[in-house]
């Protein structure tokens, strides 16, 4: 399910694209299908259009003059049938507005000398006119600069190595730490951090912010905080995450019958599976939690680990990678600390421990049983 950011700004692009060049039939059925999808949707866009229309009105005080240009000095009111008016121009550069603000300048003057040989009686009008050309121009320029300010994102991509690990510091203070061989997506608004884990694994060290929170997406779930730190890792469909600080808000999109999936509360300590047939949750010790994510450090721990689990870990950090050549010896079970970049001294380990023997290649060392 998209965020509400996600859905104004999908709004403001229909709006857009909507007052745009080229708009056709065939747009409009993509945006009316867009509007039916949700009532979000349609309450966004209404909303924004409301906000979008009501800087139009500006428009009209520039009628009789084509789309885009600047009059020259003293040239507005000049439409034929029409009493002489002054209007800004009807698009709101800078320039622009400085033309419009002389022309304006030279027709009143214009219009002070005729007045002193002959009173009007229009000049009250005049002056209330004036008043709302005025205010219609700071409620533009407001808008614009509110339009701008909510939907400015900044959004920067990184992505690491196989045995690489590399520290991004965000503006906001929080600091990401990528495993190897993982690629996220940040992107930064006013009212959300966002951040899209691609691939690999992730941990994060996220700054208080209850008006920005914190989003980890991978794939159709999302991990949410607001100032904690936590571990997101992605496995295909799979998701984990450990959480060492604070409390994590795991959520999940519609399942295929449609129903709203029920969201998961992660308190320091927990850990959290993630997969197809829903959510385990297992709440440990914090030394556990930590060991998990000693990886940060240089270092792999396995506690009574099927070694095919754990020669898999071990290719995560390397090129060369351990291959499984005995389905018989898949499930020894196997414990200890080790530096993840030093596969070769795990495996002399396993050949002194274990039935088992090693043939290395260029690019695997296959385990069989010996």
């Amino acid at each position: 399910m998209a965020s509400s950011r996600q859905i104004e700004l999908a709004a403001s692009a229909w709006l857009a694209r909507r007052d745009g060049d080229g708009w056709s039939t065939h747009d409009q059925v993509q945006l009316d299908a867009w509007l039916h999808e949700s009532i979000a949707h349609r309450v966004a866009y209404l909303r924004l259009d409301a906000a979008w229309r009501q800087s139009d009105r500006l428009k009209a005080l520039g009628a009789g003059v084509p789309a885009g240009n600047v009059p020259s000095r003293g040239a507005w009111g000049l439409v034929p049938g029409a009493e002489s008016r002054t209007a800004p121009p009807e698009s709101g550069t800078h320039d622009e507005l400085s033309a419009w603000a002389g022309a304006d300048a030279g027709h009143r003057s214009r219009s002070s000398s005729h007045t002193a040989r002959k009173p009007s009686t229009n000049h009250p009008r005049k002056l209330l006119r004036y008043a709302a050309a005025g205010l219609s121009l700071v409620v533009l320029a407001s808008l614009s600069w509110g339009w701008r300010h909510y939907s400015a994102v900044e959004q920067t991509s990184y992505r690491t190595a196989i045995g690489g690990l590399q520290d991004v510091s965000l503006p906001d203070g929080s600091v990401i730490t990528l495993s190897s061989d993982s690629r996220i997506l940040v992107t930064l608004s006013r009212n959300e951090r966002l951040i899209d884990l691609q691939q690999g694994e992730a941990f994060f060290k996220v700054a208080k912010d209850a008006s920005r929170p914190f989003v980890v997406s991978a794939g159709d779930r999302r991990a949410i905080a607001v100032g904690t730190r936590y571990d997101v890792r992605r496995d295909a469909a799979d998701l984990r995450v450990i959480v060492t600080q604070g409390v994590v808000r795991l959520e999940s999109d519609n399942g295929p019958d449609g129903r709203r999936l029920p969201t998961t509360l992660l308190p320091a300590g927990s850990i959290a599976l993630a997969s197809d047939a829903g959510v385990v949750l297992s709440s440990g010790s914090m030394q556990h939690a930590e060991e998990m994510l000693n990886w940060r450090s240089g270092f792999i721990s396995f506690h009574d680990t099927p070694l095919a689990s754990a020669a898999a870990e071990f290719n995560r950090y390397n090129i060369r990678k351990i291959v499984i050549g005995d389905a018989s010896i898949g499930n020894l079970q196997v414990g200890g600390n080790f530096r993840w970049s030093n596969a070769d001294t795990f495996v002399r380990l396993l050949e002194q421990a274990f039935p088992v023997r090693a043939v290395y290649g260029n690019d695997t060392i296959v385990l069989k049983r010996r």
